[in-house]
C-alpha cells in the first residue's frame, strides 16, 4: 500500500510511553494535518509510510510539549514495530476493522470456525490488528467450546505465525511443565544433563506472567537469555542445548498476545493451554516432548482425572502433528526446591549441579527423573538405563561443566544477583508438623515482595510438608529491596502465610484454630 502524497502528512516523533503490547499514536488537538474530531467514531487508525502500514489506537493531547501540531507521536511499541526514523513523514487514516472479526462474532454465537477462519484470526493477532477487547472476545468465545478440529487449527496457525526452527538431528528433545508450582526450575538441570549426554535440547522458555519467576527470568541471573535465532543455532551446535527466552526468537507470537489477555481474565481452559504449549514446541522444532503435569490441591491441575483428560489432549495434538509425546504427572502439593524468585532459584539450581550436600533433594530427584525420560529417547541407550545415566552425568560433574559451557556461549548476565537487603521471617505459632502448603499463595507473596522484577526478591523456604516445627521457628524468609514491598509482603503474610501446621492455618507468629 502506497501513501497518498496528496494527503496531509505528519512527522514521526518518538514518545517514551510504554503501552505494553498495544500500538498507540498521539496527535495534537491543534494538528495542522488532521482534524481529530474526524476520528472520534473510529477506535483504530492506520499509519502509512510508503508501503509500510501500522494499525494503532489514536490518542489526542492538548500538550504541545508531547507532540506539536505538525507531529505524530508513536509510543515505544509502535515506534519499534513501524521501524521508521524520527522525522519521517506519514499519513493517518481511519482504519476499518479486520475482516477476521466476523469469525470472532460467529464463535461468540456458538458456531464452529473453519481452519481458514482461525488462521485469519491468528494472523491478525500476530500483526497487532486486534484491540485487547477484541482479543478477549475471541478467548471467551473459544473458552465456551472448541472442537477437536478447531484445536488442531488453532495450534497449527499459532505455530506458523512466527519463527519455525528446523534442526539437522532426527531426535530433538524438549520438556515443558504446565506451571503453577513455585521454585520448579527443573529445566535448568535437565538441559545440561541431556546436553552433556549428547542429545540436542534447544530449550526456549517464558518469562513470568503471574508467577515470581519463569525459567528465562532465573536463567538470566546466570547468563544472557535475549538470544536471536541464528545465535541460538550456533549455541546449540556447540553445546547441544541452550536456555533462552522464547520471546526473542519469535516463536508463536500470537500465543504471547493471547496469554497476556488470558491471565487478567483468569482464562486457562485445557484446550487453550494445549494449543499454547504445543504451538511453541512445534515451532521450536522438537521431535520428542516430555510434558510435566503437577497435581495438587493448589496447583493448576487438582485431580488425577483432570490430569488424565489433559494428557489425552496433549497426546491427540502431538500425534496429529507428528510429535512423540510423553505426559507424566508429578507431585504438585508444595514448592520444589528451597527458593522462590530468580536469584534464590538460580542458587538452588547451581547447588544441585555442583552436587552440594545442602542442595534441595526434591529438585535434584525430580530433575533426574525428568532427564531420565528424555535420555530414554536416545536409540543408542539401552532401555531403562536413562536414570542411571542422568545420575552419572550429574555426579561426575559433566552436567555442571555443560551448564558452564552453555552460560559462556550465551554470554554473561548483566542482572544484579544480590538478595534483597530487607528481610523478615515468618514463624510457626505452635509446635507440630507442616501438613499443607498453598503454592498459589506463596507465588503471590513472592510477587508482592518484588519478584521477578527484582531478581533478588522472593522467599527462602525452611520447612516442607512432613517437617516438624517448634513454636517461633522460621517457616520461611521473605526478601525485598524497598520498604513499600517489604510492608506489603509483611501485611500479606499477616493475613495468610500459606502454611498449615497440624491441620491449622498459620498466621504470622501464630496459628489459627
Amino acid at each position: 500500500m502506497n501513501s497518498d502524497r496528496s494527503r496531509p502528512q505528519l512527522k514521526i516523533r518518538r514518545v517514551h510511553l510504554d503501552t505494553g503490547r498495544e500500538n498507540v499514536i498521539v496527535i495534537s488537538r491543534e494538528s495542522k494535518a488532521l482534524r481529530p474530531e474526524i476520528f472520534r467514531g473510529f477506535s483504530r487508525v492506520e499509519l502509512v509510510c510508503d508501503s509500510k502500514v501500522l494499525l494503532a489506537t489514536l490518542l489526542i493531547t492538548d500538550d504541545d510539549a508531547l507532540v506539536s501540531p505538525d507531529e505524530i507521536g508513536l509510543s515505544e511499541p509502535a515506534f519499534h514495530r513501524f521501524a521508521e526514523p524520527v522525522g519521517s513523514l506519514v499519513t493517518v487514516t481511519p482504519a476499518s476493522s479486520p475482516e477476521s472479526l466476523e469469525a470472532v462474532r460467529a464463535k461468540i454465537r456458538g458456531q464452529t470456525l473453519s481452519k481458514a477462519e482461525i488462521g485469519a484470526v491468528i494472523n491478525d493477532l500476530a500483526h497487532y490488528r486486534y484491540s485487547d477487547m477484541e482479543i478477549a472476545a475471541f478467548l471467551i468465545g473459544s473458552a465456551s467450546f472448541i472442537t477437536s478440529d478447531e484445536l488442531l487449527a488453532l495450534t497449527g496457525a499459532m505455530a506458523q505465525a512466527g519463527t519455525q526452527l528446523v534442526w539437522p538431528d532426527p531426535v530433538v528433545v524438549d520438556k515443558h511443565c504446565i506451571g503453577g508450582i513455585p521454585g520448579n526450575r527443573t529445566s535448568m538441570i535437565v538441559v545440561p544433563i541431556v546436553a552433556a549426554h549428547g542429545l540436542p535440547i534447544p530449550k526456549t522458555s517464558s518469562r513470568a506472567i503471574t508467577s515470581p519467576a519463569g525459567t528465562a527470568d532465573t536463567m538470566e541471573v546466570l547468563a544472557r537469555v535475549n538470544v536471536g535465532v541464528e545465535e541460538m543455532k550456533t549455541i546449540v551446535a556447540a553445546c547441544n542445548g541452550c536456555l533462552i527466552w522464547g520471546g526473542h526468537v519469535n516463536l508463536s507470537p500470537a500465543d504471547d498476545i493471547l496469554i497476556s489477555v488470558e491471565r487478567p481474565l483468569s482464562l486457562d481452559t485445557r484446550e487453550q493451554m494445549v494449543a499454547s504449549i504445543m504451538s511453541k514446541k512445534i515451532a521450536a522444532g522438537s521431535t520428542h516432548l516430555l510434558i510435566d503435569i503437577p497435581v495438587g490441591p493448589t496447583s493448576k491441575i487438582t485431580t488425577a482425572t483432570e490430569a488424565m483428560r489433559l494428557r489425552k489432549l496433549f497426546e491427540f495434538v502431538g500425534d496429529r502433528f507428528g510429535r512423540s509425546i510423553e505426559v507424566i504427572t508429578t507431585d504438585g502439593r508444595q514448592p520444589i526446591g528451597n527458593g522462590i524468585g530468580p536469584v534464590l532459584e538460580a542458587n538452588d539450581v547451581m547447588a544441585v549441579l555442583s552436587n552440594d550436600p545442602a542442595a534441595p533433594r526434591d529438585l535434584r530427584e525430580k530433575s533426574l527423573r525428568l532427564a531420565a525420560h528424555l535420555l530414554d529417547y536416545d536409540p543408542k541407550l539401552r532401555g531403562g538405563t536413562g536414570y542411571a545415566r542422568a545420575r552419572e552425568l550429574l555426579e561426575s560433574g559433566a552436567a555442571l561443566r555443560q551448564m558452564q559451557k552453555i552460560i559462556d556461549a550465551q554470554g554473561p548476565s548483566k542482572c544484579c544477583t544480590d538478595l534483597g537487603n530487607l528481610a523478615f521471617d515468618v514463624k510457626a505459632g505452635r509446635d507440630g508438623v507442616v501438613t499443607a502448603i498453598d503454592c498459589l499463595r506463596l507465588n503471590r507473596l513472592a510477587r508482592t515482595a518484588g519478584a521477578p522484577l527484582d531478581k533478588g526478591a522472593g522467599i527462602k523456604l525452611f520447612k516442607k510438608i512432613g517437617d516438624r516445627v517448634e513454636q517461633g521457628e522460621p517457616l520461611y524468609r521473605v526478601y525485598t529491596f524497598d520498604q513499600p514491598e517489604h510492608d506489603l509482603a509483611a501485611g500479606a503474610c499477616s493475613a495468610d502465610t500459606g502454611y498449615i501446621v497440624n491441620g491449622h492455618e498459620v498466621l504470622q507468629g501464630k496459628t489459627v484454630s
